[in-house]
């Protein structure tokens, strides 16, 4: 893995992160904080980016390239649209990583250390910046939940028809 630094709220790197589908809606505000958190990861095909189990605070957003899913050593899903999202799970509940992730060909991502907050100077910056970050997160989370409810559908139906 090639890593950078920290990212700086320069405003080609706001540009950037603003054409990237789940952070339209953040303020210019919101996206600088989310650099001072963020950092570019390049991988290679096949490595692993996050493992299951694992305990760690990085949040990922797809830049270029695609990702495998993988769960108990079964492929679930390829996430391969720029600006998705991997690694959310964790975040949200506080439990450890539900899923194995792997580059698929090379990959890039902006890596968010979302325990970074400690970065921000204001309380009132963190608070608003972590309501919006959440608010993501749910609209995220409620797409892939309504995907794995209509392939939930597609293998019950094909199951009934088996039977």
């Amino acid at each position: 893995m090639l890593e950078s630094k920290f990212l700086k709220d320069n405003i080609e790197n706001i540009q950037k992160l603003m054409s990237l589908p789940p952070l339209r809606n953040f303020e210019t505000k919101s996206l600088r904080q989310l650099l001072k958190m963020s950092k570019i990861r390049e991988y290679a095909h096949g490595e692993l980016i996050i493992r299951e189990g694992d305990i760690d605070p990085w949040l990922y957003f797809l830049l270029s390239g695609k990702v495998r899913v993988r769960k108990q050593g079964v492929d679930l899903f390829i996430l391969d649209n720029i600006g998705d999202i991997f690694g959310e799970m964790r975040l949200l509940d506080g439990l450890d990583r539900s899923a194995s992730v792997y580059a698929e060909g090379k990959t890039v991502c902006l890596a968010v250390q979302t325990s970074a907050t400690d970065r921000l100077e204001v309380e009132e910056e963190k608070a608003n910046f972590l309501v919006t970050l959440y608010r993501m997160f749910s609209e995220f989370v409620t797409m892939r939940l309504r995907l794995t409810n209509e392939e939930l559908v597609r293998v019950k139906k094909e199951l009934d028809h088996l039977s």
